[in-house]
């Protein structure tokens, strides 16, 4: 009989769940670190909330541990890489708590607008102020909304209930999704400029840290408003403090900080602030949801070997594997190119296989491309639940296998159309079954996937290359390896340039202004 050790408080019906799977479990809420590692090894899986941190030295020292299940989104308190590497699956429950996030920022938002904290405050003192606790109406006022993914259109179709107009500003968000939800997709200049409250609701990304800075913050509407139930980091702290003692902004609201738990911030003492200790998924029917599921996906795995919302494992089987494994990793790296030079809203993925490639389940590759594609803006895709991201986005996904003769013995075509037009790449496997490129926007290219790169379009024009080189010369980046496709002479060219460090937007900007260039990306290949 499997063995599972619950290791954070969790619902009562999560052991019920394991009892009636046959799945023997040690509830031990809190316990210290030295005796987890003393007793992991009799485990076969661990179930988690948040207080519990699986370090590498625990995963060295669980010789029997085969799955880690934590019951809600957020697996920052898990080492995946050391998860990985000694074999075990990591899952989670995405969706469990959406509906209990998306309330909460709802209820901050009233209680900002109403004052309803100072007011019960002040009551409680006997002071009875009713005339300092004017509040304001949200009827016909502007939501914005940054991110506008599962918890995102669920605080969207609240807000519009309550007679709110609401914008979203999220990059991947299709215009027909849009229409859907009854939402104005807009630029970020332009929520920020015409929200009476903004609501974060995305990821944090290298390009989300400080979304909120001084600089957009001074863009907001005065008397505005900011709610951020989503992750610490999204709002400069510091920037948000000085703009509600100024009375720029007329509140906050926060459940989450950049530091927690969140013993002290510089928040706290500014004036206007609501502020609670991530209460995000904090309710009986979420905690209860988040328990019976993880239970339910762990002892599945533990019994039949089916795997549900794992971070770190594809959806197939043991036959599959060897023979996808390499395709999973080609498609992923060719959605993570058009995933990091992509910027619109993708309305269609189209995967595409050639030769070898179209005998062998598409499915696992179309998630594993998804992912790519998808990461740089939403943090709980996996390869299990990739396609439901990118349906939630209103992305169309197809398939299509081509019985004929390629070039290559195997070939992986993928098209992102998006709301300006399309994208494509195609790879293939060399010797060693070793990804490498073919062909970008239908020009011939040959190249690996190298950790740090320039992707430019540019014109094929003399001096170009030159120019290039002491760009980056002048930065002291060394370029590694060159690599360059033309569609004519004198036409459209391009250019895939392996540099040894990663380059900066300084560095982005300087290339971008050579006058043979017309777009430049930099890219990172994990």
């Amino acid at each position: 009989m499997p063995k599972v050790l619950i290791s954070d408080k969790l619902s009562e019906s999560a052991i019920e769940v394991f009892k009636e799977n046959k799945v023997e479990t040690s509830y031990m809420p809190g316990i210290e670190k030295e005796q987890l590692l003393k007793i992991i090894d009799q485990y076969d899986g661990l179930a988690i909330r948040s207080a519990t941190k699986v370090t590498e030295e625990i995963f060295n020292k669980a010789k029997s541990l085969k799955i880690v299940g934590r019951a809600g989104i957020g697996t920052d308190n898990i080492d995946k890489i050391a998860a990985t590497k000694n074999g075990v699956i990591v899952m989670n429950t995405p969706y469990g708590n959406a509906v209990t996030t998306a309330e909460h920022a709802i209820a901050l938002m009233m209680s900002l607008v109403r004052m309803i904290p100072r007011a019960d405050d002040s009551t409680r003192q006997g002071k009875w102020e009713k005339s300092k606790f004017n509040g304001t109406e949200i009827t016909g006022k502007y939501l914005g909304l940054i991110g506008c993914g599962n918890i995102g259109s669920i605080v969207a179709n609240r807000a519009i209930g309550l007679k709110m107009k609401v914008l979203a500003f999220d990059p991947f968000l299709s215009k027909e999704k849009a229409f859907e939800l009854g939402v104005e997709k807009v630029e970020l200049d332009y929520l920020l400029k015409n929200s009476d409250i903004i609501s974060l609701h995305t990821p944090l990304t290298d390009d989300t840290k400080n979304i909120i800075s001084s600089k957009a913050i001074s863009m907001m509407k005065k008397g505005s408003r900011i709610v951020n139930c989503a992750r610490g980091g999204l709002v400069d702290e510091v920037a948000c403090r000085a703009a509600l003692e100024t009375g720029h902004l007329a509140g906050a609201a926060f459940d989450v900080f950049t530091v927690e738990p969140a013993k002290e911030n510089i928040l706290f003492e500014a004036p206007n602030l609501i502020a609670t200790p991530h209460l995000g998924a904090a309710t009986l029917e979420a905690q209860e949801n988040v328990a019976i599921q993880i239970a339910q996906q762990m002892s599945d795995y533990l019994n039949t070997g089916a795997v549900v919302n794992a971070l770190n494992f594809p959806n197939v089987t043991s036959d599959e594997a060897p023979i996808l494994k390499p395709y999973i990793k080609l498609a992923y790296l060719l959605g993570s190119f058009l995933g990091q030079v992509t910027q619109e809203g993708v309305k269609s993925i189209k995967l595409e296989l050639d030769g070898k490639a179209s005998n062998i389940q598409d499915l696992p590759l179309m998630a594993s491309a998804l992912v790519g594609i998808l990461e740089p803006t939403s943090a709980a895709v996996n390869n299990i639940n990739s396609a439901s991201v990118a349906a939630s986005r209103g992305i169309n996904l197809s398939t299509i296998k081509h019985e004929r003769r390629c070039d290559y013995e195997t070939l992986v075509k993928i098209t992102i159309r998006h709301e300006k037009g399309e994208r494509t790449i195609l790879g293939t496997l060399i010797a060693g079954n070793k990804p490498r490129i073919v062909s970008i926007q239908g020009i011939p290219i040959e190249s690996d996937f190298p950790k740090n790169a320039l992707y430019l379009r540019n014109y094929d024009k003399p001096g170009f290359i030159g120019d290039l080189g002491n760009a980056l010369g002048s930065q002291k980046i060394n370029i590694a390896s060159f690599h360059l496709g033309r569609r004519d002479v004198g036409g459209e060219a391009i250019a895939l340039v392996e540099v040894d460090e990663a380059i900066n937007d300084k560095i982005v900007s300087e290339i971008k202004s050579l006058p043979q260039v017309a777009r430049v990306n930099s890219i990172c290949f994990q």
